[in-house]
């Protein structure tokens, strides 16, 4: 393991400045054995020794010295180019059999000369060291993203895995055993009943124990049912209602309107026929709403924003607004074909469990239950309005009621 660059090339100038040539030499040659830097280093020493002065000794083999027995520089040169692709580094044998590193240097160094080699080892190093410092924050950088992308990324997480798959055919094996083990999921039943499993594993509705609804949180949620008892929410009076199933009282029992029970007064005769006429103005008020705040909400289909939009750009429409009701009777006649399409409108709104024509006393429910607190003349009104006594009102009576004559009344205006 070798010391960072910018150390090698410090202890270079150091070693250079202080030691004598043949201690440099060997000491840099032991440093650098099996090194990337042996190479050009031995070029280096090679260069030196040739250009520095001082005496050769006398070669080992007995031939006599001289200017064979130096190798020269250009020779050198040529001896480690022929060699450059051999992992280490020879001399040519005429180097070796002139003389041996480092017996051949001199001992001793000018100061002139020490100091040149000191200027070159700074360049030297400062030039094997440049490159390297700069890759080395790039081979840093890659390993350290490569195991920032390990750590944050974790199995499943990945969105190539994602999004081949690998754990679909997991996810779908579960949700089938989900709904093979709660068939109920998808098995729906009316309020105040709740599904449940027999000993075949089939699904059944059963009568939900009034204990188990929610608690109420205000006096908003509480009911009213129409013997005047008040229950705490809505899931409460139909878990009641269903275990009164099959009995007189259970099939008489509904939810009369939203709110505490309250005292209801007696509808008056004349109250009565002041009832549709607030009920018209008020069906036509909610569509024209309706045709203003439907931009991209889809409160309407096409075909009814067509006929509310003569509504709402007729000048004669009357506005919205707390009218008497001579008011109401006055433009109730000579704007009569207004009041037309409302009437069937609010029909199919009601007319949805089943789609049969009919309404049932449950279907009126979301109408009556929030109107009876403010208009006492509710009930009354709809049970007038049943002229058979059959528990349902259809289509003519419906229309009938709001004084929409016989031959307006029409099925398709039921969008």
């Amino acid at each position: 393991m070798f010391l960072g660059p910018s150390f090698i090339y410090l202890i270079l100038c150091l070693v250079a400045f202080l030691l004598p040539r043949s201690q440099i030499h060997r000491a840099f040659l032991i440093y650098f054995q099996g090194s990337d830097l042996l190479l050009p280093v031995q070029v280096f020493l090679s260069l030196c020794r040739n250009s520095l002065p001082g005496p050769s000794p006398a070669p080992r083999d007995g031939s006599s010295g001289g200017p064979e027995a130096g190798l020269r520089a250009s020779d050198r040169i040529s001896g480690v180019t022929e060699q450059k692709d051999k992992q280490t580094f020879r001399l040519p044998r005429r180097a070796h059999s002139a003389c041996r590193l480092p017996a051949c240097l001199p001992l001793s160094v000018p100061s002139t000369m020490r100091a040149w080699i000191f200027f070159l080892l700074c360049l030297a190093g400062r030039a094997l060291a440049a490159p390297q410092q700069e890759a080395l924050p790039d081979e840093t950088e890659v390993v350290e993203e490569t195991m920032a992308e390990v750590t944050k990324v974790s199995v499943g997480a990945n969105p190539v895995q994602v999004e081949v798959g690998e754990f679909d055919e997991g996810a779908e094996e579960t949700e089938e055993e989900v709904v093979a083990e709660n068939p109920c999921q998808n098995h729906h039943c009316k309020h105040g009943k709740v599904c449940e499993l027999d000993e075949n594993n089939t699904p059944m509705c059963v009568c939900q124990d009034p204990t188990s609804c929610p608690a109420p949180i205000g006096e908003f949620e509480k009911v009213c049912s129409n013997d005047n008892k008040t229950f705490d929410s809505s899931c409460h009076f139909f878990a009641t209602k269903c275990t009164l199933e099959g009995t007189k009282k259970g099939h008489k029992l509904h939810l009369d309107y939203i709110g505490p029970c309250k005292y209801i007064p007696p509808c008056l005769d004349s109250e009565l026929t002041e009832f549709p006429l607030r009920m018209r103005d008020w069906l036509k008020n909610v569509l024209v709403t309706l045709y203003e705040r439907d931009e991209d909400n889809n409160l309407l289909t096409e075909k009814q924003k067509l006929r509310v939009k003569k509504i709402h750009e007729n000048e004669k429409r009357l506005e919205a607004g707390d009218h008497p009701v001579e008011l109401l009777a006055r433009d109730f006649e000579k704007n009569y074909n207004m009041y037309i399409f409302p009437v069937h409108w609010q029909f199919g709104q009601l007319d949805q469990h089943p789609i049969d024509g009919y309404l049932s006393h449950t279907e009126l429910a979301p109408l009556r239950a929030p109107l009876i607190p403010m208009e006492h003349c509710t009930t009354r009104f709809f049970e007038t309005c049943d002229l058979d006594n059959d528990k349902y009102i259809a289509l003519d009576e419906w229309a009938g009621c709001f004084g929409i004559k016989q031959k307006d009344i029409d099925k398709d205006l039921v969008i």
